[in-house]
């Protein structure tokens, strides 16, 4: 089993070594010019003093993590606000009752805001293909109830009279 203080030399040793690469990378990146650096700045960064190293063209981790956890929470929101909009267009379609199945409508963000558009679609798609239209049926279709009967049914009577 090693010793503790053989754990901790390699540990300055590797540290050691990261800390010569990144002086390396220190003194490449300190050839920017100004313009390159002011370019990160007009891109919608914020450049709070406390979150930013005073290297312009490195953050510190701890920002870069927290850019990273609000971007993610935008695309989050992004993608239910897209599925809440596909749930609107479909409840849309199904209001008009004049397909069978609303999703048979391909999604278009336009149908959202106007109706005429919304109208203007289905009607194109309908008559590409009729098939697709909703089917009710109207009038009497010989089922359900009919109301009461007179008098109840008699078979010898329905032969005599054909007799």
């Amino acid at each position: 089993m090693p010793r503790p203080n053989e754990h901790e030399n390699n540990d300055q040793a590797t540290e050691q070594t990261v800390v010569d690469t990144d002086a390396t990378v220190e003194s490449a990146t300190d050839d920017l010019t100004d313009a390159e650096n002011a370019g990160q700045t007009a891109a919608g960064v914020s450049t709070d003093d406390s979150e930013i190293e005073t290297d312009a063209t490195t953050f510190s981790r701890t920002y870069v993590e927290k850019l990273r956890r609000e971007s993610a929470g935008y695309r989050e929101r992004a993608n239910q606000t897209d599925a809440l909009a596909q749930r609107l267009h479909n409840s849309l379609v199904a209001a008009t009752g004049r397909l069978a199945d609303p999703t048979d409508l391909p999604f278009d963000a336009a149908h959202l805001d106007d109706a005429d558009a919304l109208e203007s679609a289905i009607d194109e798609l309908l008559t590409r293909k009729p098939h697709l239209a909703s089917r009710r049926l109207n009038g009497d279709i010989g089922q359900g109830n009919r109301g009461g009967t007179s008098e109840p049914v008699n078979l010898a009577d329905m032969l005599r009279a054909r007799a």
